[in-house]
């Protein structure tokens, strides 16, 4: 594209965006070279789920992400932002089965290996839907490095640590109480059950004591699970229990003797402070089961119904026991009461079914000598958390790790690498399948038929998707990375995991820093979800708005760690500002049809030219150093308000003259430079943030670079900063504002020329604003401007807005129908008094203040103070409008 070629009078993202987007793939620029002369700047893109598409949470996390690659990539980084999707275990498999079953057909229907072809079928046609719609977003990830957890690579990768932690007695095998799904028909970790508050009871049960004629009352809110009850716990400070403490209590129906036995983690306070002790379905009572030695008895299934331990009650569902259950202890007097109880209820974070904690035989690492270098690489700052109050949540769950679970039954996953000698009973751990026992010799050896927790390769993530544990060029230059970018909400999941998998197996931390983003609300504050009909989807904004639009509508007003509201109308700002850049590109290009750079000394620019060049400049160091923060919603912020406000609505309007009326060719030209220099400088600043319209924009301007993304960053120009140019205009526009709000309030026509009288005592201000006065006429559209050491003569028929040194004038005869605006201003404080008289008097209602919820009461005093601000105005104007 030809610098200066006619711009298109309307800016459409649908012609642009793709466009651009191939172009910078074709030509190579998201793909790094190793250059150890360079310096480096690394990511890996936390992998979303193959099963997935883009939703809002993504669409922020990508756009924080590719802001700090292309700007890094400006700065003149060597930049590898690494790409990559995760198998996704439990979704995935869930998705081919119900393919499956459409068909009339289950995964035993097709067997292990066929469902696994399957499986890798899906994947190939619709595993890259998300990587499509990360291009519609602009993600600058380099393509040719694309990753895959379950990819030759990072499957030896996975096979490799598995080997080596198992060498080392850090990967074991035992019985253990476990999360189980009966839906997925799987383990969950513990970080991925999510507890949600629900509504439920608390019964009260009677269990005999053996020998006497007396009872402890126990309270469960599970009453099913007491079929597997061993024990009954008190606390052993408890004066009420400690005398039944060594006897037996008489499970009810059942009739299995429980020792009663005493235990600190008895809550004293919950029930009747004496609580049954089922250590097969519940893990603190699993962890009392262990310390006193009580049996274990699974009462529930897989299948969340009951087993043959459970007696009269095998085979109902879980919930149907619970109801025969309670029916027949009240039947034979063993129910003593029940209470309606709010209690936290687990489920599983993909299905939502609730979880069953269950017994079962599965693989887990020791995490503590893992945890301990983890937690030591943040307390000495060599891993550094972005908001910091982040190592502290970080550092409370490590110091208290449980053992992890890394076993799930499902068949799509890293199949555990150990195999069972069905001779022998020999078990071998290897990378590659043994053909024989490695104790009797023979080769008739079953693989364990579980997969590892989708977790344990994406732990990997830093270093297996550079080539480890091969020593590749990739892995010595780009590892550690420097930067991860992840939401609050994966830090146990996946940012600890990375952190000890990295200091075990590269001996050095995977990353230095960790970017913590909050969650997208709804306009409401609400989690967006299926059930509340409240999601958004980002294709659709990007479909009807562009891609930019989205981008920056979700970095704007973004703080590090915190939740951000979605609001529509932050879209359509949005929207309005990529139009203003637009129509402020097309003016300038229109602009420059003759243009050439020229040498330019301090004497050939005017004050609008000096003050924003000098604003220009500020805004270049305050923007390179909020990005060096990472505080990029701010650092957006502040180049929406210059590009906007100062650019857009100050200085563009200034340049207008000396282009369209000014004779003086030397001068045209400066406007010209000036006007370029600053229009090709904000464009560089918003390319990270609007890669797409900056392109467009850059390629009709005369430029240094191929490409708007293999320029240069700018950079602060001391020599071109005028800190009294800043100061004298800043005076300017406060005259200039001043006339403007005159002229609203009294109801004036903004075109409409006035005279204006400008008194100011000091000499100095007076000095500016005389050699500003062009500006002040052009602007604020004034007939005549006079700037005077002495007040105008007849203040009573003049309009006034004192400003401390400086008050402005405006003669009202001529302007304001002086009888019709009085009664106008009259009737509007009578309405805004009684406004204001209700609001008052709702304020002082005590009811109110303590029923109401507090951001009504928040919302009630703020508009009192509004309107108190709004009639205090009235009252000045009226009191200028009538005095004499």
């Amino acid at each position: 594209m030809e610098p200066g070629r006619e711009i298109p009078s309307v800016y459409e993202p649908a012609k642009v965006e793709s466009k651009w987007y191939q172009y910078w793939t074709e030509k190579g620029y998201f793909t790094p070279r190793v250059d150890a002369s360079r310096p480096r700047f690394s990511m890996v893109i936390p992998p979303p789920n193959v099963t997935g598409s883009l939703h809002l949470g993504h669409a922020l996390n990508n756009t924080l992400q590719d802001i700090l690659a292309r700007w890094r990539r400006m700065q003149g980084y060597n930049t590898l932002w690494l790409p990559g999707t995760d198998h996704a275990g439990i979704a995935t498999q869930a998705r081919v089965e119900e393919s499956l079953a459409q068909e009339g057909l289950s995964k035993y229907d097709l067997g292990r290996e066929r469902f696994l072809e399957r499986v890798w079928a899906w994947k190939n046609t619709y595993g890259d839907k998300i990587i499509s719609q990360l291009k519609m977003l602009g993600c600058s990830c380099d393509w040719s490095r694309e990753r895959f957890t379950m990819d030759e690579g990072c499957s030896e990768a996975v096979k490799e640590v598995f080997v080596r932690l198992y060498e080392k007695g850090l990967i074991y095998r035992g019985d253990y109480i476990i999360n189980w799904c009966p839906k997925c028909q799987t383990t969950i970790s513990d970080i991925e059950v999510e507890h949600e508050d629900r509504s439920g009871n608390l019964w009260y049960i009677r269990y005999p004591i053996e020998g006497s004629e007396v009872s402890i009352v126990v309270a469960t809110t599970r009453p099913e699970t007491m079929l597997g009850d061993t024990g009954v716990a008190v606390h052993p400070d408890d004066e009420r229990y400690r005398h039944l403490v060594g006897r037996y209590a008489i499970l009810p129906i059942i009739g299995r003797r429980l020792p009663i036995v005493a235990d600190e983690y008895v809550d004293r306070n919950f029930g009747t402070g004496a609580v049954k002790v089922t250590p097969a379905h519940d893990p603190n009572d699993f962890e009392m089961g262990l310390r006193h030695n009580l049996e274990r008895v699974s009462v529930i299934g897989m299948d969340a119904t009951m087993t043959e331990a459970a007696g009269p009650y095998q085979g109902l569902d879980r919930y149907e026991c619970r109801q025969r259950l309670v029916a027949d202890l009240e039947q034979k007097g063993f129910l003593v009461k029940v209470e309606e109880h709010e209690h936290a209820v687990g489920q599983c974070y993909r299905c939502e079914t609730v979880v069953e904690p269950l017994v079962s035989k599965q693989w887990f690492v020791k995490m503590k000598p893992l945890a301990e270098p983890a937690i030591k690489a943040v307390v000495e700052g060599r891993i550094r958390f972005v908001p910091s109050r982040f190592t502290k949540v970080y550092l409370n769950w490590m110091e208290n790790i449980r053992d992890w679970c890394i076993s799930r039954q499902l068949w799509w996953g890293h199949r555990i690498p150990v195999w069972y000698c069905q001779d022998c009973g020999q078990e071998i751990c290897a990378k590659e399948e043994p053909q024989r026992c490695t104790n009797c010799g023979q080769s008739n050896l079953v693989q364990d038929p579980d997969v590892l927790d989708t977790w344990f390769s994406s732990a990997l993530w830093p270093f297996s998707t550079l080539g480890w544990p091969a020593p590749t060029s990739d892995l010595e230059y780009f590892y550690p990375t420097d930067v991860l970018v992840t939401g609050r909400d994966i830090i146990f999941f996946w940012v600890a995991r990375m952190i000890f998998s990295g200091l075990e197996f590269m001996r050095e931390v995977p990353f230095y820093d960790v970017l913590i983003h909050g969650l997208i609300l709804d306009a409401l504050g609400r989690k967006m979800s299926k059930s509340l009909g409240n999601g958004i989807d980002p294709i659709d904004v990007i479909d009807k708005y562009g891609a930019d639009t989205l981008r920056f509508s979700l970095i704007t007003g973004s703080t590090p760690g915190n939740d951000i509201r979605f609001h529509w109308e932050k879209v359509e700002n949005t929207r309005n500002f990529a139009n203003k850049i637009w129509n402020a590109a097309r003016f300038v290009v229109m602009n420059l049809d003759d243009f050439e750079h020229i040498t330019l000394e301090e004497k050939d620019y005017t004050l609008a030219d000096r003050w924003i060049l000098s604003r220009l400049q500020e805004k270049i160091e305050q923007v390179t150093e909020l990005l060096q923060s990472y505080d990029l919603g701010e650092a957006a912020r502040v180049l929406y308000d210059f590009v906007w406000d100062e650019f857009c609505d100050w200085y563009i309007e200034l340049a207008k003259p000396r282009l369209y009326q000014n004779a003086n060719q030397r001068d045209k030209k400066v406007v010209q430079n000036v006007l370029h220099r600053v229009l090709a400088d904000q464009m560089r600043l918003l390319h990270p943030f609007m890669p797409f319209v900056t392109e467009e924009v850059y390629q009709h301007l005369p430029r240094t670079a191929e490409s708007i993304m293999v320029d240069s960053w700018p950079q602060k120009n001391e020599k071109l900063v005028w800190p009294e140019a800043v100061e004298d205009m800043k005076t300017v526009m406060t005259v200039i504002r001043a006339i403007r709000n005159l002229k609203s309030e009294f109801d004036i026509s903004l075109g409409m020329e006035v005279n204006v009288f400008v008194y100011t005592g000091s000499e100095d201000k007076a000095r500016v604003l005389r050699r500003g006065s062009s500006y002040i006429q052009q602007l604020a559209h004034a007939e005549s401007v006079r700037i005077d050491s002495k007040r105008p003569d007849e203040l009573d028929q003049m309009l006034s807005s004192p400003m401390g040194e400086i008050e402005v004038y405006i003669p009202i005869e001529g302007v304001v129908d002086r009888e019709r605006e009085v009664g106008r201003l009259r009737k509007e404080l009578t309405k805004v008094e009684s406004d204001l008289s209700k609001v008052v008097e709702k304020l002082s209602n005590q009811a109110f203040l303590q029923k109401a919820p507090a951001d009504v009461v928040t919302k009630e005093r703020t508009k009192r103070e509004e309107l108190e601000t709004k009639r205090e105005g009235i009252v000045r104007r009226l009191e200028m409008l009538t005095k004499r």
